[in-house]
């Protein structure tokens, strides 16, 4: 009996360590792509993480002495690539409503039509498509290991992971840019769900961008050289689909909460579940 329990053991060990690797070698490659909406791209510097490429500046004096910011609606410079306009919809709004949370922690974050110490804007330069089919296939896989209950996690298919790449900038009431990001990053076959839609990857790693660029307005230094925190309670209550923490954060919707959460684990699109901004802004 000791036996067989050390062979699981070890089993189990090296499929960690095989998915593991595969993690690391096996995620989608979003190049940095330059846009037209940064008002200069001067002295942006490389940074990122393990699975972000990033380029960025901030003025730390100005960012921390700021008190409100308000934040422009996230537009997209990628052209027609067959996407569907209320899934792009989507995305931007998805990376609004994150960033407005993330930002709550410190600033005020007031309307659009009332003046603040940061303006705040992104633009999508490129989105990678995610490749429906695979996803698809990597779902059956996933739920089939859990009805077995294998006990190991199984990897996403290596093949059709989606990406994202954003600029985003924040400018003074004078208009001079006090921060900028240049930031993409790809799906990856373990910590990224797989979901049936052309922008499923995109969708997810919104979130992953709002907390990088909002993390280096909040404490005005290079987001990436970071601890881990604990998420603060308005946050908390937001990603559950909770009511924001202030106003100007409606604007943009709730998170779908928990059945957002039932449906990634399923695979479904975003759009089965979140409802966007169109309810607001009626």
């Amino acid at each position: 009996m000791v036996f067989k329990f050390r062979r699981l053991e070890m089993w189990s060990r090296t499929a960690f360590c095989v998915a593991l690797f595969l993690w690391l070698s096996a995620c989608t490659s979003v190049p940095l792509t330059e846009g037209t909406s940064l008002s200069s791209q001067a002295g942006l510097s490389p940074s990122g993480g393990t699975l972000t490429k990033a380029k960025l500046r901030v003025d730390s004096a100005p960012v921390l002495a700021a008190q409100t910011a308000r934040i422009e609606p996230t537009s997209t410079q990628i052209g027609s690539r067959g996407f569907d306009a209320k899934d792009l919809a989507l995305v931007t709004n998805a990376i609004d409503r994150a960033i407005c949370t993330d930002l709550s922690d410190r600033f005020r974050v007031v309307p659009q039509s009332q003046p603040a110490d940061l303006v705040i804007h992104a633009t999508v330069t490129d989105i990678v498509a995610t490749n429906r089919t695979a996803a698809a296939g990597s779902i059956v896989a996933s739920l089939g290991a859990s009805v077995a209950d294998l006990g190991v996690p199984i990897p996403r298919l290596p093949i059709g992971l989606g990406g994202l790449a954003i600029e985003a900038e924040a400018v003074d009431k004078d208009g001079s840019q006090r921060a900028a990001m240049l930031w993409s990053r790809g799906a990856n076959m373990i910590t990224t769900k797989a979901r049936v839609s052309a922008v499923g990857d995109a969708y997810s790693l919104s979130s992953a961008f709002a907390a990088d660029f909002s993390r280096m307005l909040v404490k005005g230094n290079d987001p990436f050289n970071r601890t881990l925190s604990i998420p603060s309670m308005q946050k908390l209550r937001a990603s559950l689909g909770g009511n924001p923490k202030y106003d100007a954060c409606r604007t943009f919707g709730t998170a779908p909460g928990i059945p957002g959460i039932v449906a990634a684990r399923f695979g479904l699109p975003p759009r089965w579940t979140d409802k966007g901004a169109a309810a607001f802004r009626k």
